[in-house]
């Protein structure tokens, strides 16, 4: 039997194989509200057979968008507006669901990417930025606000009350954002925290703030529902993070309740030197696995089956994520199951699709038109 299309127990929640939708940001919602884009975008990822598909990176307080078009969770039509989302997903789709709540940071206020990707000007309803420390993201963008101790404990109640709204909607697993340069990884990187306080200096300082709103959306998010974390694993840049304090916070994630560490890298600083090759981040994945003794989830230019099948089968990883991939395939999943003689789950209106198509589980090969 292929590894990949194996399932995956995480607490009560079953998966049906071990691919994974990345979240990935639409910057397509209005006031943090989604919409009928989103409900096409992932409407289509629900059928893709994957066993689990995250929506984008989901914002826990306005200023904590990246750009006008973010997702977010912190108003009741916010949450009404992924609802509506959801309901059509798990009504026609085969993927359990999970979001991913994070914070832009000192990262927020931009531009969307097609219109240039540069912080917002006086015109365009700019908004001040905050982070660990006034520490601009790169020369010339403005720097951001180094929060106080009160405002760091009203994040951490942000993200609570994210994670309130998450279970109300009915999401079946949960992902804290650590990664890619956004406010909690600029508290983690040295690089971007230079306080002097109890969430500064030291590695186990520079943790706190993360390991505390975990702490947090743990105690709130339910028993029986998994929660995970995006890491980067490495910040590619000397004197950054480093995959060994990654393996020290996915020890401390792991004894708070964490059920993956999910391994991406980079975003802190534009100084990285990232040398980008076919799953080139899959190591961190088998690092952490392996060091701190939990599950992991590899991502990176993981585009092909037989590629996926032998992180999962090597015991690199536990899963494999998979993100422009799917935006270029929105079919992968079926692809990988045909190429490695698996089935996979697909809607009764498309088991046509293809002479000896993957199929439900357990039915014949369709063939026809």
């Amino acid at each position: 039997m292929s590894a990949l299309f194996s399932p995956l127990a995480l607490r009560d929640l079953t998966l049906g194989n071990r691919i994974v939708v990345s979240p990935m940001c639409q910057y397509s919602a209005d006031d943090g509200c989604v919409n009928d884009w989103h409900l096409a975008h992932l409407g289509q990822l629900a059928l893709s057979g994957a066993g689990l598909l995250f929506v984008e990176a989901t914002a826990v307080e306005r200023r904590g968008r990246i750009t006008h078009g973010c997702a977010g969770l912190y108003s009741d039509a916010n949450e009404a507006a992924l609802l509506r989302v959801l309901e059509h997903c798990r009504r026609w789709g085969t993927a359990k669901i999970g979001i991913q709540l994070g914070h832009a940071g000192r990262k927020g206020s931009h531009q969307r990417p097609w219109e240039g990707g540069k912080p917002l000007g006086a015109h365009e309803d700019p908004w001040a930025t905050v982070a660990a420390s006034p520490i601009a993201v790169f020369d010339g963008a403005p720097l951001p606000h180094a929060l106080t101790i009160d405002e760091i404990a009203s994040v951490r109640d942000q993200f609570a009350l994210a994670t309130r709204r998450a279970e109300r909607i009915g999401f079946d697993a949960l992902e804290l954002h650590l990664a890619h340069g956004y406010l909690l990884h600029s508290f983690l990187s040295p690089l971007a925290n230079a306080r002097r306080d109890g969430y500064g200096g030291s590695r186990e300082n520079r943790m706190r703030l993360p390991l505390e709103i975990f702490a947090a959306m743990r105690a709130i998010w339910p028993e029986h529902k998994p929660l995970g974390v995006r890491v980067s694993a490495s910040d590619w840049v000397e004197g950054g993070w480093t995959i060994d304090d990654t393996v020290a916070l996915a020890t401390a994630l792991k004894a708070l309740g964490c059920d993956w560490i999910d391994c991406s890298g980079g975003g802190i600083s534009p100084l990285q030197k990232i040398p980008t090759a076919p799953g080139y981040q899959v190591p961190f994945a088998a690092r952490v696995r392996k060091d701190a003794g939990i599950a992991t989830i590899a991502i990176g230019l993981i585009t092909e089956p037989h590629q996926a099948e032998s992180v999962v089968a090597s015991g690199a990883a536990d899963l494999v994520a998979l993100a422009r991939a799917m935006l270029a395939d929105s079919r992968w999943p079926w692809r990988a199951a045909e190429a490695l003689g698996e089935t996979v789950e697909v809607p009764a209106q498309y088991r046509r699709a293809w002479t000896g198509s993957p199929r439900t589980a357990g039915e014949p090969a369709r063939g026809g038109t």
